[in-house]
């Protein structure tokens, strides 16, 4: 397989930053090692974020016909760390459009040449479901397969995951969490308290990935209210997080693009089970008392029938929707 364009190595991690909800922008030159972006996140904050990638290609031993690699070409030991953010050393399938993720700590320092780091190929089809797979070598080193929407994800906890993944315990349960099995307290609560922690996170982090993915992929990629796709919509719970009866299940979400997105998480509209998205008549008052309200004439013109998935299993659930407009205190 021929190495990856430098331009598409870059495009594909802010493809994968985009894909697992946030942004980027690419802050040093695209050929240069490591590919240096600052990553908004959803929660607003800014991070720096440097990306060792090269593509990944068969190892080329006939014995070992899965081995996968990258060939850490142009960079001199030891690599250089981020100061100030994330840093993750990695590896493009292009033909899956997947990731792998390596032990950075492990392969910061190496001897001259161009040294190459392996996953077995089978981790990385994994990953296609699970969105994170594990692959424990001979020596427990841990490579992990990464779905893109789950990039940032592994961003945030490769250092504890190519760490405690070691762990014949800890990689069991981190491969329960990212498959989305259901892991009962008292299995965690032995390990200790930072352990459970990377463990609790993951299984988070893959609940949120496979609902954003379901949501997204039955309402087309567009938003309910808008219609409009361009990669810039996100999947919302109807019945809040957190709110009792809340589920992470595809009918209690909602494709929105950001701005409806905030809009319906502060009540601001609202879906009633009729599936006719409307203007809370309280939040309008108060915006209006305010002096607030300028533009909601205008953005007030998209709501109405939304579009609903073309399978009717995939449409919102009318319960929900009903508990959704109670515990936000909408009337009617």
């Amino acid at each position: 397989m021929p190495a990856t364009q430098p331009e598409s190595l870059v495009t594909a991690i802010l493809d994968a930053i985009q894909e697992s909800g946030s942004s980027a922008v690419v802050v040093s030159p695209v050929r240069q090692q490591p590919r240096k972006f600052v990553v908004s996140m959803p929660e607003g904050a800014s991070v720096s974020l440097w990306v060792y990638v090269w593509t990944l290609t068969g190892g080329g031993r006939s014995s070992l016909p899965n081995e996968y690699r990258i060939q850490m070409t142009t960079v001199r030991s030891p690599l250089e760390i981020n100061p100030l953010g994330y840093t993750v050393l990695s590896g493009y399938e292009p033909n899956l459009k997947m990731l792998a993720g390596f032990d950075l700590v492990r392969h910061s320092t190496f001897t001259t040449g161009s040294p190459s780091v392996q996953v077995d190929i089978r981790t990385i089809r994994q990953a296609l479901q699970d969105g994170l797979s594990f692959d424990r070598k001979s020596n427990d080193e841990i490579a992990v397969g990464i779905r893109p929407d789950q990039f940032v994800a592994y961003m945030c906890n490769a250092e504890k995951l190519h760490n405690l993944g070691r762990q014949a315990r800890v990689l069991g349960l981190l491969e329960r969490a990212s498959s989305l099995q259901t892991i009962a307290d008292e299995e965690i609560a032995p390990l200790p308290a930072e352990r459970q922690r990377i463990v609790r996170a993951i299984s988070q982090l893959s609940r949120q990935a496979s609902f954003r993915q379901q949501v997204l992929r039955a309402h087309g990629h567009r938003c309910a209210v808008t219609g409009a796709q361009l990669r810039l919509v996100d999947a919302a719970h109807i019945l809040p997080v957190g709110a009792p009866g809340s589920t992470d299940d595809i009918q209690n979400g909602i494709a929105l693009s950001p701005t409806y997105h905030r809009a319906f998480d502060n009540g601001l509209i609202y879906l009633n089970d009729e599936y006719s998205m409307q203007i809370n008549p309280q939040k309008k008052s108060a915006l209006a008392s305010l002096q607030l309200d300028g533009g909601l004439e205008h953005f007030a013109t998209s709501l109405g029938r939304i579009l609903l998935p073309p399978d009717p299993r995939q449409w919102p659930n009318a319960v929900l929707i009903r508990r959704a407009n109670r515990f936000r205190q909408i009337a009617g």
